[in-house]
């Protein structure tokens, strides 16, 4: 990753930050985008809240882009009727249109790269039919959708498009959101993946953080779960 230049919108907290922190240490020439600077992480910091209309404020891109790595998402894990309207389009605002206006922002200087490598981030949930879960579902299905799409149409620029499936992950949205806030919860959700652990950031970044450089330049397309067995074990 030497010298590679990194777009990764939302490294403030959670599995963006982690793979700031290891693209960073791996020598990667790195530009952040969100609503806050991320600590410990030297980058050129573009303020940009995704619920709203990108505008300029991508402007500090670099002329070649060799990766853009998508990390915002949201976890609203409500019964069907308790979810309104309003959830599903916020939903899909954070985790679909928020990376089509990125990717879009994008796409001259990752073509001008002849190698970039684009990586969105899904949910075992996509996969799994699980309740309380289809705000999200429907948002994390369009962004494998999304995934599929645009590396087919990427492909002829030699752009791969990839996304990572997580199952829950120790961050501190999962946390803000009570899913691991007990020692009770937090066992329980231990005990549900084969593996008999949830996720840390770091787990998910490292396979990131593998899709952007040139060992991976052969996959492009893929859905890759990394979930502690959930999505294919029981």
């Amino acid at each position: 990753m030497q010298g590679k230049n990194i777009l990764i919108i939302g490294a403030s907290s959670g599995i963006g930050h982690a793979l700031a922190l290891t693209l960073q240490q791996q020598g990667a020439v790195l530009y952040t985008a969100g609503r806050r600077q991320p600590d410990g992480i030297t980058s050129t910091h573009m303020h940009w809240d995704v619920t709203q209309p990108v505008g300029e404020a991508l402007s500090q891109l670099p002329d070649v882009l060799h990766g853009l790595v998508y990390a915002p998402g949201t976890i609203n894990l409500k019964p069907f009727q308790r979810l309104q309207p309003a959830d599903y389009q916020n939903d899909l605002q954070v985790n679909v249109l928020g990376a089509v206006a990125a990717i879009h922002t994008s796409l001259a200087a990752l073509k001008k790269s002849k190698g970039a490598s684009i990586v969105l981030f899904s949910t075992v949930a996509a996969k799994l039919g699980m309740g309380l879960h289809s705000s999200v579902s429907v948002a994390k299905s369009a962004v494998e959708g999304l995934t599929k799409s645009l590396a087919a149409e990427f492909a002829p620029y030699n752009i791969r498009v990839n996304a990572v499936a997580p199952s829950l992950t120790d961050t501190p949205l999962a946390e803000s959101q009570g899913l691991l806030g007990t020692p009770e919860k937090r066992d329980a959700a231990n005990k549900r993946h084969p593996l008999n652990r949830v996720g840390s950031p770091e787990d998910i970044a490292m396979m990131a953080a593998y899709l952007l450089d040139d060992p991976a330049s052969w996959i492009t397309g893929q859905i890759i779960g990394v979930d502690g067995g959930m999505g294919s074990l029981k």
